[in-house]
C-alpha cells in the first residue's frame, strides 16, 4: 500500500493533472458521472488510473441520498482523503449529486477541506467552480434550484463504444413517500423529440448499436410536452434509425404504462423483449401507502398484456420489504404477486428510511429481524422462480451481443459474455475466430442457473459490427481513455455493477 507522503508524488499523468469520479446510486447518477469525466477531460484533465483510490489531483463524489446511511458514506471517504490532501499541494475534493442538493452547506461545515460542492441541477459548472475555488482558496458551494443545462447538452467521456445511455428526461412528478427524488432532481422536463433522435443518430454514427433511454420515469414522457404518447411515438422513431439494432429503456412505472407502448415494443423490431417494471409491494394497502397510483391487479393485468404480445418478454423488477406498517398478510400478497408474475429476476431491498421522505417518519417501522426474516423468503422465492425460468431458455438458438467486463470468470473458463435480446447473461465458448465486444454470435443455450444462461456448444455464427469496429478503434488508441465527442454531445454506460440501493428510476 501506497502512503500518503508517497502519494504525494504522483501528481500527474505526463505532466497533466488528472481526475477521478467516485458514482454512487442509480443509472442517473452513472450517466450523470460521465458527463463529469467529458467536462473535466475538456477542461484538460485526463482520468487517473484505474484504481487510484484517490490518488488523483481533483477527486469527485458523485452522491446518491437514498439510503439511509449516505451521509455516513459520504463523510467516512472524505475523512479518508483529508490526510492526503494535506501531502498534496493542489488537491481538489468536490461533491456533487443528490447528497450534496440535499445537504448543500452541511457538507463543508463537516468536512471544510472539501473544496466544491454542486447539486444535480448544476453538473455544467463544475470546471468553473474547481478553478474559482482554486484562486480564491475558499470552498465554492453552488447549489441550482432548477435545471442549468439539459445534462445531455454537455460534453461527455463514454466507457463504452458500444452501449448508450440517452436520457430523455430529468426529474419526477410523482410522490411516492419512501423517495426524496423529487426533491432533489426536481418536476419532470422533457426533451425534444428532435434533440433525443439527433443524439441517437449521432452515437449510432460513432458505431454504437444498444441504446437505453433512461428517465426517472421514462415511460411518462411527454407531460411536459402534452402528448401522451409521446413515449410509443420515440420508440417507434428508434425503430427507423439504421445501424441501431437494440433499444432499451428503464425505469417506468405501471401509473404509465399504456396500450400504446405495449403495441410499440411488439411492433418495432429493435426495441428489445425486456421490460423493468417496478413492483414495490403486492399489497393494494402497502401501495396505498407508498402512494403508488396502481394495485396488484392492475400490475398484473400489465404482464399479461405484454407476454399477450411479446411472448419471450423478461419482466424484472424491484421489491421493498419491510415498508413501515407492512403486516405478514401484506407480505404475503408481496409473495403471491411474485408467484404470479414470474419475473426473470428482481432487485429486492430491506426498506431503508430516506430522510426527508414521508415514509421516515410514519408510524409501524418494522424491526430488523422481522425484515431480516421475509427478505430472506421473498429472495429464496425469486431464485426458485428465476432459475425455473431460465431453464425454458435451453434449446433456444440466440443471437448474443458481445459484451466487455460482464464475466468474471471468463479468463479461467475460456469463455466470452454477452447479452441475449431480453437481456439476459449468456456465457458461452470462445470461437476460434476473434470476437470484440459489440459484434453478434449465434448461440444454443445449453443450460441455465438462476442467473445467468450458458451455450456450452461451438458458435453458429458470429457477424462483425460496426460496434465491434468502435471498439477495437478505441482501443487501439494507446493514450484514450474514453470517447470524447464534440457537438452533439452524447453519452454512453459502462456496465452497471450491481445495485446496492433502489434506483432513482423505480417508480
Amino acid at each position: 500500500m501506497t502512503s500518503s507522503s508517497d502519494r504525494s508524488t504522483a501528481v500527474s499523468v505526463d505532466g497533466t493533472k488528472t481526475y477521478e469520479i467516485r458514482t454512487y446510486g442509480c443509472q442517473m447518477n452513472v450517466h450523470d458521472s460521465e458527463r463529469l469525466s467529458g467536462l473535466l477531460e475538456e477542461a484538460g484533465y485526463v482520468r487517473a488510473p484505474k484504481g487510484a483510490d484517490g490518488d488523483a489531483d481533483v477527486v469527485v463524489f458523485n452522491t446518491c441520498a437514498v439510503r439511509e446511511n449516505a451521509d455516513n458514506k459520504l463523510y467516512g471517504n472524505l475523512g479518508r482523503l483529508a490526510p492526503m490532501k494535506t501531502t498534496r499541494p493542489g488537491m481538489q475534493i468536490a461533491v456533487g449529486g443528490c447528497l450534496a442538493q440535499k445537504d448543500r452547506d452541511t457538507i463543508v461545515k463537516k468536512a471544510p477541506w472539501v473544496d466544491v460542492v454542486f447539486g444535480t441541477h448544476n453538473i455544467g459548472k463544475l470546471p468553473v467552480l474547481l478553478e474559482r475555488a482554486r484562486v480564491q482558496e475558499e470552498a465554492q458551494i453552488e447549489i441550482a434550484e432548477s435545471l442549468e443545462a439539459f445534462p445531455s447538452t454537455l460534453p461527455t467521456r463514454r466507457e463504452s463504444a458500444y452501449a448508450a445511455w440517452v436520457s430523455i428526461s430529468v426529474g419526477c412528478n410523482n410522490t411516492c413517500t419512501f423517495c426524496i427524488v423529487p426533491a432533489l432532481r426536481g418536476k419532470e422536463e422533457d426533451r425534444r423529440p428532435g434533440d433525443i433522435l439527433a443524439e441517437i443518430e449521432a452515437l449510432v454514427a460513432e458505431g454504437v448499436s444498444e441504446i437505453t433511454l433512461l428517465g426517472q420515469n421514462v415511460n411518462a414522457y411527454g407531460s411536459d410536452l402534452g402528448d401522451r404518447e409521446a413515449f410509443s411515438k420515440l420508440l417507434r422513431a428508434c425503430g427507423q434509425i439504421e445501424g441501431l439494432e437494440r433499444v432499451r429503456f428503464t425505469s417506468p412505472h405501471p401509473r404509465d404504462f399504456t396500450d400504446d407502448v405495449i403495441a410499440a415494443m411488439a411492433e418495432t423490431p429493435n426495441v428489445m423483449p425486456q421490460l423493468h417494471m417496478p413492483l414495490q409491494s403486492g399489497s393494494d394497502s402497502i401501495l396505498k401507502a407508498m402512494r403508488r397510483s396502481y394495485r396488484q391487479e392492475r400490475f398484473l393485468g400489465i404482464l399479461e398484456k405484454v407476454r399477450a404480445s411479446i411472448p419471450h418478454a423478461a419482466i424484472s423488477t424491484d421489491i421493498i420489504v419491510g415498508f413501515p406498517g407492512e403486516t405478514e398478510e401484506d407480505f404475503e400478497q408481496t409473495m403471491h404477486t411474485v408467484r404470479e408474475a414470474r419475473f426473470a429476476n428482481a432487485f429486492t431491498f430491506q426498506y431503508s428510511k430516506r430522510p426527508g421522505t414521508p415514509a421516515a417518519t410514519m408510524e409501524g417501522q418494522i424491526p430488523k429481524e422481522v425484515v431480516q426474516a421475509r427478505y430472506e423468503r421473498l429472495v429464496a422465492l425469486q431464485e426458485e422462480i428465476s432459475w425455473e425460468e431460465n431453464k425454458k431458455q435451453v434449446g433456444r438458438t440466440l443471437e448474443v451481443m458481445v459484451a466487455e467486463g460482464e464475466g468474471r470468470k471468463d479468463g479461467e473458463t475460456h469463455r466470452l459474455s454477452g447479452r441475449a435480446p431480453d437481456n439476459r447473461l449468456v456465457h458461452f465458448t470462445k470461437p476460434a475466430e476473434e470476437v470484440r465486444p459489440g459484434d453478434v454470435v449465434t448461440v444454443e443455450i445449453t443450460y441455465a442457473a438462476p442467473h445467468h444462461l450458458l451455450a456450452e456448444g461451438e458458435v453458429s455464427s458470429v457477424r462483425r459490427t460496426r460496434a465491434g469496429d468502435a471498439w477495437e478503434k478505441r482501443t487501439a488508441a494507446p493514450k484514450q481513455t474514453g470517447v470524447l465527442l464534440g457537438l452533439p454531445k452524447i453519452g454512453a454506460p459502462a456496465p452497471l455493477p450491481a445495485a446496492e440501493t433502489p434506483s432513482c428510476g423505480t417508480h
